[in-house]
Protein backbone atom coordinates (compact mmCIF):
# COMPACT_ATOMS: atom_id res chain seq x y z
CA UNK A 1 0.00 0.00 0.00
CA UNK A 2 2.89 2.40 0.79
CA UNK A 3 4.38 1.81 -2.64
CA UNK A 4 1.12 2.76 -4.36
CA UNK A 5 0.85 5.93 -2.25
CA UNK A 6 4.37 6.89 -3.29
CA UNK A 7 3.43 6.41 -6.92
CA UNK A 8 0.66 9.02 -6.63
CA UNK A 9 2.58 11.39 -4.33
CA UNK A 10 5.76 11.39 -6.44
CA UNK A 11 4.26 13.26 -9.44
CA UNK A 12 3.41 16.27 -7.30
CA UNK A 13 7.08 16.70 -6.38
CA UNK A 14 7.96 17.03 -10.04
CA UNK A 15 6.28 20.43 -10.23
CA UNK A 16 9.30 21.97 -8.45
CA UNK A 17 11.54 23.82 -10.89
CA UNK A 18 15.03 22.39 -11.32
CA UNK A 19 18.08 24.60 -11.68
CA UNK A 20 19.81 23.63 -14.91
CA UNK A 21 22.69 26.09 -14.86
CA UNK A 22 23.99 29.33 -13.38
CA UNK A 23 26.39 31.93 -14.80
CA UNK A 24 28.24 34.86 -13.20
CA UNK A 25 28.86 38.13 -15.01
CA UNK A 26 31.45 40.34 -13.29
CA UNK A 27 31.08 43.99 -14.36
CA UNK A 28 32.81 47.11 -13.21
CA UNK A 29 29.76 48.35 -11.29
CA UNK A 30 27.99 45.08 -10.41
CA UNK A 31 27.96 41.28 -10.46
CA UNK A 32 25.00 39.48 -12.02
CA UNK A 33 24.18 35.83 -11.32
CA UNK A 34 21.91 34.32 -13.98
CA UNK A 35 20.03 31.13 -13.03
CA UNK A 36 18.18 28.98 -15.60
CA UNK A 37 15.31 26.59 -14.70
CA UNK A 38 13.86 23.64 -16.58
CA UNK A 39 10.29 24.93 -16.07
CA UNK A 40 8.89 28.40 -15.43
CA UNK A 41 9.82 29.28 -11.86
CA UNK A 42 6.77 30.34 -9.85
CA UNK A 43 8.17 29.94 -6.36
CA UNK A 44 8.68 32.53 -3.62
CA UNK A 45 12.02 34.29 -3.24
CA UNK A 46 13.02 35.16 0.34
CA UNK A 47 16.00 37.35 1.23
CA UNK A 48 17.80 37.77 4.53
CA UNK A 49 20.92 39.83 5.29
CA UNK A 50 23.27 38.94 8.13
CA UNK A 51 26.36 41.14 8.24
CA UNK A 52 28.31 40.61 5.04
CA UNK A 53 26.19 37.70 3.89
CA UNK A 54 23.00 37.74 1.90
CA UNK A 55 20.90 34.56 2.16
CA UNK A 56 18.38 33.87 -0.61
CA UNK A 57 15.82 31.05 -0.37
CA UNK A 58 14.17 29.86 -3.56
CA UNK A 59 11.08 27.86 -2.60
CA UNK A 60 9.98 25.01 -4.89
CA UNK A 61 13.38 24.95 -6.57
CA UNK A 62 15.93 22.16 -6.62
CA UNK A 63 19.48 21.49 -7.77
CA UNK A 64 21.33 18.21 -8.15
CA UNK A 65 24.32 19.05 -5.96
CA UNK A 66 25.82 21.91 -3.99
CA UNK A 67 27.82 24.53 -5.89
CA UNK A 68 30.52 26.91 -4.63
CA UNK A 69 32.14 29.77 -6.56
CA UNK A 70 34.92 32.11 -5.41
CA UNK A 71 35.26 35.58 -6.98
CA UNK A 72 37.75 38.45 -6.70
CA UNK A 73 35.11 41.11 -7.29
CA UNK A 74 34.63 44.00 -4.87
CA UNK A 75 30.88 43.33 -4.95
CA UNK A 76 30.73 39.55 -4.58
CA UNK A 77 33.42 37.48 -2.88
CA UNK A 78 31.85 34.00 -2.90
CA UNK A 79 28.61 32.32 -3.87
CA UNK A 80 27.24 28.95 -2.68
CA UNK A 81 24.12 27.15 -3.90
CA UNK A 82 22.88 24.34 -1.65
CA UNK A 83 19.85 22.03 -2.10
CA UNK A 84 17.60 21.96 0.98
CA UNK A 85 14.34 20.24 1.86
CA UNK A 86 11.69 21.94 -0.29
CA UNK A 87 13.88 24.86 -1.39
CA UNK A 88 17.33 25.91 -2.61
CA UNK A 89 19.51 28.17 -0.51
CA UNK A 90 21.93 30.68 -2.03
CA UNK A 91 24.48 32.35 0.25
CA UNK A 92 26.44 35.33 -1.12
CA UNK A 93 29.43 36.88 0.66
CA UNK A 94 29.44 40.59 -0.23
CA UNK A 95 30.82 43.94 0.85
CA UNK A 96 29.01 46.12 3.38
CA UNK A 97 27.57 48.54 0.81
CA UNK A 98 26.31 45.87 -1.63
CA UNK A 99 22.62 45.25 -2.06
CA UNK A 100 20.72 42.54 -3.87
CA UNK A 101 18.13 42.98 -6.58
CA UNK A 102 16.28 39.91 -7.94
CA UNK A 103 14.19 39.78 -11.12
CA UNK A 104 12.82 37.09 -13.45
CA UNK A 105 12.68 36.89 -17.21
CA UNK A 106 9.37 37.43 -18.98
CA UNK A 107 8.83 33.68 -19.46
CA UNK A 108 9.98 32.89 -15.88
CA UNK A 109 12.61 30.40 -17.08
CA UNK A 110 15.38 32.65 -15.83
CA UNK A 111 16.22 34.49 -12.59
CA UNK A 112 18.74 37.29 -12.25
CA UNK A 113 20.44 38.12 -8.94
CA UNK A 114 22.22 41.50 -9.17
CA UNK A 115 24.80 42.46 -6.56
CA UNK A 116 25.67 46.18 -6.76
CA UNK A 117 26.25 49.22 -4.59
CA UNK A 118 23.34 51.31 -3.41
CA UNK A 119 24.31 54.14 -5.77
CA UNK A 120 24.15 51.92 -8.84
CA UNK A 121 20.75 50.67 -7.74
CA UNK A 122 19.44 54.26 -7.82
CA UNK A 123 20.26 54.77 -11.55
CA UNK A 124 17.20 53.17 -13.20
CA UNK A 125 18.03 54.26 -16.79
CA UNK A 126 21.39 52.50 -16.87
CA UNK A 127 19.93 49.53 -15.07
CA UNK A 128 17.11 49.08 -17.61
CA UNK A 129 19.60 49.10 -20.53
CA UNK A 130 21.82 46.58 -18.81
CA UNK A 131 18.84 44.41 -18.01
CA UNK A 132 17.76 44.30 -21.64
CA UNK A 133 21.22 43.31 -22.84
CA UNK A 134 21.73 40.71 -20.14
CA UNK A 135 18.30 39.10 -20.20
CA UNK A 136 18.37 38.80 -23.98
CA UNK A 137 21.47 36.61 -23.73
CA UNK A 138 19.91 34.33 -21.10
CA UNK A 139 19.09 30.90 -22.59
CA UNK A 140 15.41 30.14 -22.21
CA UNK A 141 13.04 27.49 -23.48
CA UNK A 142 10.20 27.95 -25.89
CA UNK A 143 6.85 27.65 -24.23
CA UNK A 144 5.26 24.70 -26.06
CA UNK A 145 2.37 24.45 -23.61
CA UNK A 146 3.51 21.25 -21.88
CA UNK A 147 7.01 20.82 -20.47
CA UNK A 148 8.91 17.60 -20.00
CA UNK A 149 7.93 17.37 -16.34
CA UNK A 150 4.24 17.25 -17.21
CA UNK A 151 4.87 14.36 -19.60
CA UNK A 152 6.63 12.50 -16.80
CA UNK A 153 3.64 13.10 -14.51
CA UNK A 154 1.23 11.74 -17.10
CA UNK A 155 3.36 8.63 -17.71
CA UNK A 156 3.61 7.86 -13.98
CA UNK A 157 -0.15 8.28 -13.53
CA UNK A 158 -0.86 5.96 -16.45
CA UNK A 159 1.50 3.32 -15.03
CA UNK A 160 -0.20 3.60 -11.64
CA UNK A 161 -3.65 3.13 -13.20
CA UNK A 162 -2.45 0.06 -15.13
CA UNK A 163 -1.02 -1.50 -11.96
CA UNK A 164 -4.27 -0.92 -10.05
CA UNK A 165 -6.27 -2.39 -12.95
CA UNK A 166 -4.26 -5.63 -12.95
CA UNK A 167 -4.46 -5.90 -9.15
CA UNK A 168 -8.24 -5.49 -9.26
CA UNK A 169 -8.50 -8.10 -12.02
CA UNK A 170 -6.34 -10.55 -10.06
CA UNK A 171 -8.37 -10.11 -6.87
CA UNK A 172 -11.63 -10.55 -8.78
CA UNK A 173 -10.38 -13.80 -10.35
CA UNK A 174 -9.70 -15.41 -6.97
CA UNK A 175 -12.46 -17.78 -5.75
CA UNK A 176 -14.62 -16.35 -3.03
CA UNK A 177 -14.71 -18.18 0.28
CA UNK A 178 -18.05 -19.68 1.13
CA UNK A 179 -19.73 -18.03 4.06
CA UNK A 180 -20.37 -20.24 7.12
CA UNK A 181 -23.88 -21.54 7.61
CA UNK A 182 -26.05 -19.26 9.67
CA UNK A 183 -29.66 -18.18 9.81
CA UNK A 184 -28.84 -15.61 7.10
CA UNK A 185 -27.32 -18.15 4.72
CA UNK A 186 -29.60 -21.13 5.27
CA UNK A 187 -30.30 -23.21 2.23
CA UNK A 188 -33.78 -23.27 0.87
CA UNK A 189 -35.31 -26.33 2.44
CA UNK A 190 -38.08 -26.46 -0.16
CA UNK A 191 -35.57 -27.28 -2.87
CA UNK A 192 -34.17 -30.34 -1.13
CA UNK A 193 -37.10 -32.71 -1.82
CA UNK A 194 -36.89 -31.77 -5.49
CA UNK A 195 -33.18 -32.56 -5.51
CA UNK A 196 -33.81 -35.92 -3.85
CA UNK A 197 -36.61 -36.59 -6.25
CA UNK A 198 -34.39 -35.95 -9.23
CA UNK A 199 -31.75 -38.24 -7.77
CA UNK A 200 -34.32 -40.99 -7.11
CA UNK A 201 -35.38 -40.86 -10.77
CA UNK A 202 -31.89 -41.67 -11.99
CA UNK A 203 -31.07 -45.23 -13.12
CA UNK A 204 -27.79 -46.57 -11.76
CA UNK A 205 -26.04 -49.93 -11.97
CA UNK A 206 -25.48 -51.21 -8.44
CA UNK A 207 -23.94 -54.63 -9.20
CA UNK A 208 -22.88 -56.41 -12.37
CA UNK A 209 -21.45 -59.80 -13.32
CA UNK A 210 -20.63 -61.30 -16.70
CA UNK A 211 -22.03 -64.79 -17.39
CA UNK A 212 -20.38 -65.27 -20.77
CA UNK A 213 -19.14 -63.17 -23.65
CA UNK A 214 -22.66 -62.22 -24.72
CA UNK A 215 -24.65 -62.05 -21.48
CA UNK A 216 -24.36 -60.42 -18.07
CA UNK A 217 -26.59 -59.97 -15.03
CA UNK A 218 -26.92 -56.50 -13.48
CA UNK A 219 -28.73 -55.03 -10.50
CA UNK A 220 -30.29 -51.68 -11.40
CA UNK A 221 -31.52 -49.05 -8.92
CA UNK A 222 -34.44 -46.94 -10.07
CA UNK A 223 -36.43 -44.87 -7.62
CA UNK A 224 -37.03 -46.91 -4.48
CA UNK A 225 -36.75 -50.30 -6.19
CA UNK A 226 -33.97 -52.51 -7.48
CA UNK A 227 -34.28 -54.66 -10.58
CA UNK A 228 -32.41 -57.82 -11.52
CA UNK A 229 -31.96 -57.80 -15.29
CA UNK A 230 -30.31 -60.16 -17.75
CA UNK A 231 -28.55 -58.18 -20.49
CA UNK A 232 -27.35 -59.74 -23.71
CA UNK A 233 -28.97 -61.00 -26.90
CA UNK A 234 -32.29 -60.65 -25.12
CA UNK A 235 -32.86 -58.18 -22.24
CA UNK A 236 -35.04 -59.79 -19.57
CA UNK A 237 -36.34 -58.51 -16.25
CA UNK A 238 -35.66 -61.38 -13.83
CA UNK A 239 -36.98 -59.89 -10.60
CA UNK A 240 -37.51 -56.67 -8.64
CA UNK A 241 -36.80 -55.80 -5.00
CA UNK A 242 -38.46 -53.22 -2.81
CA UNK A 243 -37.84 -54.05 0.84
CA UNK A 244 -35.19 -56.78 0.78
CA UNK A 245 -32.84 -55.19 -1.72
CA UNK A 246 -29.28 -56.57 -1.92
CA UNK A 247 -26.85 -54.26 -0.15
CA UNK A 248 -23.45 -55.85 -0.68
CA UNK A 249 -21.70 -57.67 -3.48
CA UNK A 250 -22.01 -60.82 -1.40
CA UNK A 251 -25.80 -60.49 -1.38
CA UNK A 252 -25.74 -60.11 -5.15
CA UNK A 253 -23.54 -63.19 -5.56
CA UNK A 254 -25.95 -65.19 -3.36
CA UNK A 255 -28.84 -64.30 -5.62
CA UNK A 256 -26.90 -65.41 -8.67
CA UNK A 257 -25.96 -68.71 -7.03
CA UNK A 258 -29.59 -69.38 -6.16
CA UNK A 259 -30.54 -68.70 -9.77
CA UNK A 260 -27.59 -70.37 -11.41
CA UNK A 261 -29.60 -73.32 -12.65
CA UNK A 262 -32.41 -71.13 -13.92
CA UNK A 263 -30.02 -68.87 -15.82
CA UNK A 264 -28.23 -71.88 -17.25
CA UNK A 265 -31.51 -73.42 -18.36
CA UNK A 266 -32.53 -70.23 -20.04
CA UNK A 267 -29.30 -69.79 -21.91
CA UNK A 268 -29.34 -73.40 -23.17
CA UNK A 269 -33.05 -74.03 -23.47
CA UNK A 270 -34.39 -75.29 -26.77
CA UNK A 271 -38.13 -75.13 -26.48
CA UNK A 272 -39.65 -75.99 -29.83
CA UNK A 273 -43.08 -74.54 -29.05
CA UNK A 274 -41.96 -71.32 -27.31
CA UNK A 275 -39.31 -68.77 -27.78
CA UNK A 276 -36.62 -68.79 -25.04
CA UNK A 277 -37.59 -65.29 -23.96
CA UNK A 278 -41.29 -66.10 -23.49
CA UNK A 279 -40.48 -69.44 -21.82
CA UNK A 280 -38.26 -67.90 -19.20
CA UNK A 281 -40.66 -65.07 -18.50
CA UNK A 282 -43.32 -67.55 -17.55
CA UNK A 283 -40.98 -69.45 -15.26
CA UNK A 284 -39.58 -66.31 -13.67
CA UNK A 285 -43.04 -64.92 -12.94
CA UNK A 286 -43.94 -68.04 -10.95
CA UNK A 287 -40.87 -67.89 -8.70
CA UNK A 288 -40.84 -65.95 -5.43
CA UNK A 289 -38.06 -65.86 -2.87
CA UNK A 290 -36.64 -63.65 -0.13
CA UNK A 291 -33.11 -62.25 0.13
Amino acid sequence: MIKFLLIFVLPFTLYASKILSYNLYDRSDRVDVMITFDTPYEGIIKQNETGTKIIIKLSDASIESAKLKQLSSKYLHSLSITPMAGYTQIVASVSDTVKLQASKTSDSYGLRLRFASQIAMKNPEQTSVDNANLLSSLPTKKDDGISQSYYIVVVILVIGIIILFFLKKKIASQPKQRQPNSWLFKENQENKPQENKSKNNDISIKFQKNINNDNSVVMLDFGEQSYLVLLGNNNILLDKFTDNKPVTQEDFETILQNRHQELDDFLHARDENKEPLQSYKERASSISYEV
